[in-house]
């Protein structure tokens, strides 16, 4: 989730409210919410040789609220574009950015953080903290503790001079690996997009009520109908493999809910090779995916990835150039737990979070719910999937979901 001090990986997330809001307001609730969470009052040291860290910055300055007049319905997509690239370089300033969307009575309101800071719980809290303070000032948030290490989430078994030789060993193998792995020159040059839709309540009750009836999981429904969808479209082009990330949260429970954190055990699932049957494939998706999230040790993951810094840097320049073995990486939030009706504002609806990821396989697809209504973006790049190209594969999704 962080490449290097000059390429920027940030997750914008938005929601869109109707009420009128007074700018102290927001300042109001950043100096609270900066007050809360240490890693908005950090910034990312990179004078070590080994690896960059987080280092608290005492004399940090406010999270900048920059304002916008808003002019169109989609507005808040091409804020999202702009702010993909934005470089949080500046020593005295927070890895995060608020941009107000302001309108006469709607507005959108965007979080921009780098993704090496936060996951998609992590943005969903600070919206649903921001969201509460900018309708009661008076709201106090409780601060925490940072975690100083990986070795904080260690168990007490944890069998370090066992898991140190196996660690040496997996370096030893990926050194290997890279070794051995020709020098691809190949880029993504073309532009970053995202593509945006809404399910309405009625749609999205009929896909989740065909998840219900087949005894199938809305996600495993999603990875099935996506997968799918590239298979029809492209051919033999397609992998039949998705990414999916996980909360890190479900195996450490020290990570609380209202924690910001930036850690994230991905899955793979893939289709029966022959199989177009989207139902039955999605049964097996569902077992796969509980039977590998049982056998997941994410603790002992979270302090492996550290070892692994000495071959980051070859890891990084591979997925730069290289198109991967999946066809794209899928992310299922689910509902979005954020309150509608708030005393001086109402929220109309919440847009699932965009990034634009520096890989040659950029494809990202982000899905949630919201007020009974599936929301989904699609990201990649137009040199690896033209936009036209990336609807096409929506449209046949869409299809095969509400089929």
């Amino acid at each position: 989730m962080y490449v290097d001090p000059e390429t920027p990986v940030n997750c914008v997330f938005t929601a869109k409210i109707k009420g009128n809001i007074p700018e102290e307001n927001f300042k109001a609730a950043l100096e609270k919410i900066q007050q809360k969470h240490p890693l908005l009052r950090t910034r990312i040291d990179n004078s070590s040789k080994k690896y960059p860290f987080f280092i608290e910055e005492k004399d940090i300055e406010p999270i900048p609220l920059r304002i916008v007049e808003r002019k169109t319905d989609e507005d808040w997509l091409q804020e999202s574009e702009t702010e993909w690239f934005r470089l949080f370089k500046d020593e005295k300033k927070p890895l995060a950015q608020l941009v107000w969307i302001k309108g006469q009575d709607v507005s959108e309101i965007l979080w921009v953080l780098p993704h090496c800071i936060c996951d998609g719980t992590s943005l969903v809290t600070m919206m649903k903290e921001l969201l509460a303070l900018l309708d009661d000032p008076d709201l106090e948030l409780q601060p925490y503790e940072v975690f100083s290490s990986v070795d904080d989430f260690l168990p007490l078994d944890f069998n370090m001079k066992k898991k140190k030789r196996k660690a040496r060993f997996y370096l030893m193998m990926a050194r290997l690996f890279f070794l051995m792995q020709r020098k691809s020159k190949i880029r993504n040059l073309g532009k970053n997009y995202a593509v945006h839709w809404k399910l309405n309540s009625d749609t999205t009750a009929q896909v989740t009520g065909k998840a219900k009836t087949h005894g199938v999981s809305v996600h495993a429904l999603l990875c099935s109908s996506f997968m799918q969808a590239f298979q029809e479209i492209q051919g033999k082009q397609a992998k039949g493999k998705v990414i999916s990330p996980v909360d890190v949260r479900h195996f450490i429970p020290e990570i609380r809910q209202d924690h910001v954190f930036a850690f994230a055990p991905t899955v793979e699932l893939s289709l029966k090779k022959g199989n177009t049957d989207v139902l039955d494939n999605a049964r097996r998706i569902k077992k796969d995916l509980v039977e590998k999230i049982e056998k997941m040790e994410a603790r002992e993951l979270l302090w492996m990835g550290e070892q692994m810094h000495p071959v980051a840097e070859r890891m990084v320049s591979m997925m730069k150039s290289s198109k991967g073995g999946h066809d794209i990486t899928l992310s299922n939030m689910g509902r979005i737990n954020i309150p509608s009706d708030y005393k001086h504002f109402k929220v109309e609806t919440v847009f699932s979070p965009t990034v634009a990821f520096p890989w040659l396989n950029s494809n990202t697809l982000v899905a949630t719910m919201y007020n009974q209504q599936m929301d989904f973006t699609l990201m990649s790049n137009e040199d690896f999937l033209p936009k036209e190209e990336a609807v096409t594969i929506k449209n046949k999704a869409i299809e095969l979901l509400t089929s």
